[in-house]
């Protein structure tokens, strides 16, 4: 609409300023202001009219074009771009977008869920024509993703159950529902990238009951961690006691009367030598060895 009234208003004042440049050249000189004025008009709107052939798409945007309810397959990009001055460029975000939706769902159990989760998605560029086409308004997220979104989240989690949602199965739920969510909206130029969990609330009871599990569950493991500990080391005493009887065996085995005395005779000899006072009997102790008397 604003070429086509370029136009008009470049037309009127192209034929004002060719009248008024007529009647200057008969001698009316009050004429001259007036064809000046249609000129500047006409200068003016000569250039409104030429930016109509140019259109800027922000960035991280495509543009759509609609030329009387003819749409282009081809989109444009970002930037600027040459297009048919009387065709509509409507432009749609590619950009990552976060839809967030808190509900009340069920599991597999009827238990009632509260869930928390997130939808991060974006618009397929190559698909933005066909979105404009087949989707009223272009308003893919209010007419596809959100009801889809919502639909898949409570029957995806009607699948799992409420105790597995506790710890385990988090994450399994969030990717069950991107796949599940994907293969719907995906044919309709929909983009999903991930559906992260933000909370999951369990019933009170569950939640409880869950908790006095996992105490249980952690008792039992350090008691039966005491046990193992408490057996090793009674294998421990027993090998070091088992050690220490073979180890007398042995010495006893290679203990004989000789040697003790062939010690007893490397001790006096010893004790001869040294300078310490002392009286020495020899004969006089079992075997035959000395006695020794210190005269200190």
């Amino acid at each position: 609409m604003i070429f086509i009234l370029a136009i008009l208003l470049c037309t009127a004042a192209f034929f004002v300023w060719v009248s008024a440049a007529r009647k200057v050249k008969h001698g009316n000189a009050a004429l001259r202001s007036v064809g000046a004025g249609s000129l500047v008009t006409l200068v003016l709107f000569g250039i409104v009219a030429l930016t109509q052939f140019f259109t800027q798409v922000p960035a991280g945007h495509v543009g759509v074009i609609d030329f009387f309810g003819v749409v282009s397959e081809r989109t444009l990009p970002s930037g600027i771009n040459l297009v048919n001055p009387l065709a509509r460029v409507i432009k749609f975000s590619i950009q990552t977008k976060e839809h967030k939706e808190t509900m009340e769902v069920l599991s597999s159990e009827g238990l009632t869920i509260g869930l928390e989760i997130s939808a991060l998605y974006r618009l397929d560029p190559d698909s933005a024509a066909r979105v404009y086409k087949t989707v009223a308004g272009g308003d893919y997220e209010s007419i596809i993703l959100i009801p889809q979104f919502r639909s898949i989240s409570r029957a995806v989690t009607a699948s799992f159950q409420a105790g597995a949602l506790y710890s385990t199965q988090r994450d399994q739920l969030g990717l069950a529902i991107k796949e599940d969510l994907a293969k719907i909206v995906a044919p309709r130029g929909v983009i999903i990238e991930t559906t992260p969990l933000r909370n999951v609330a369990l019933p009170v009871q569950l939640t409880e009951a869950i908790e006095q599990k996992q105490k249980a569950d952690q008792e039992s493991q350090r008691m039966e961690f005491i046990l193992t500990k408490e057996k090793q080391e009674a294998d421990r005493k027993r090998i070091e006691a088992k050690g220490i009887a073979d180890f007398q065996t042995i010495v006893a085995a290679g203990i004989s009367e000789q040697l003790l005395r062939w010690k007893g005779i490397e001790a006096t000899e010893k004790l001869a030598t040294s300078p310490n006072a002392k009286v020495i009997v020899i004969g006089a102790g079992k075997d035959g060895l000395p006695i020794i008397l210190d005269t200190q």
